[in-house]
C-alpha cells in the first residue's frame, strides 16, 4: 500500500452564513488512535447539523474536528491499534463525530458498517439515520420482538424557511 499523504483537502467553514462560507482548505491527514480506522472518503452525507454548523448554530462538540460531515462512506486505509473488526481495503460507511467533508476521516471501528450492494453515495446517506433510529428504537426504547412501533414522521424540519425564489435553495 502506498504511503499516506501528510496533507488533505477539506471543506472548511470561513464563518457563519450561507453556502458561500464553505471553502477548500488544506489540513493534516489525521492519524487513527486505538480502536479507530482512517477512511479514504468517497462520499459524505449532508445533514441538518452540517447545515446548522455552517450557519453558526451548531458548534462541534469538544474534541471533534471543526470540519463538517457526520456520515461517510469509503475505504479503510489505516488502522489504529486494537482494531479487530476491519482490515485495510474494506469498504465501509460510518457515523463520525465530524470531519466527513474531507479526503480522509477518522471513525471509531464500532461506528462503521460494511458496504455491500450499494454505491458509496448511497452508503454515505445511511449511517446518521440508521444509527439514530436503531439507538432510539432498540437501545433507548427497548423495542422487543413481538412489539409494535408506530412512527408518525421521519424527517427533520428546515432550520429556516425556504423561499420559492430561484436564488434560494436547500443546499448545504
Amino acid at each position: 500500500m502506498a504511503a499516506l499523504p501528510t496533507k488533505m483537502t477539506v471543506i472548511g467553514i470561513k464563518g457563519a452564513g450561507g453556502p458561500d462560507m464553505l471553502a477548500l482548505e488544506q489540513r493534516p491527514v489525521p492519524t487513527p488512535s486505538s480502536g479507530e480506522i482512517l477512511v479514504k472518503v468517497a462520499a459524505a452525507g449532508v445533514n441538518r447539523p452540517d447545515v446548522m454548523q455552517r450557519m453558526g448554530l451548531y458548534p462541534p462538540p469538544p474534541g471533534a474536528p471543526d470540519i463538517p460531515g457526520l456520515e461517510i462512506a469509503g475505504e479503510v486505509i489505516a488502522l489504529g491499534t486494537n482494531v479487530k473488526r476491519w482490515k485495510l481495503g474494506d469498504r465501509v460507511m460510518a457515523l463520525v463525530v465530524g470531519g466527513g467533508y474531507a479526503e480522509y476521516c477518522i471513525a471509531h471501528e464500532s461506528h462503521a458498517l460494511p458496504v455491500s450492494g450499494l454505491s458509496m453515495i448511497e452508503a454515505a446517506a445511511i449511517p446518521e439515520t440508521f444509527f439514530t433510529v436503531w439507538h432510539n428504537t432498540f437501545e433507548r426504547g427497548g423495542l422487543k420482538s413481538g412489539e409494535t412501533l408506530l412512527i408518525h414522521g421521519g424527517s427533520s424540519v428546515s432550520a429556516r424557511p425556504l423561499s420559492n425564489s430561484p436564488k434560494h435553495s436547500a443546499r448545504a
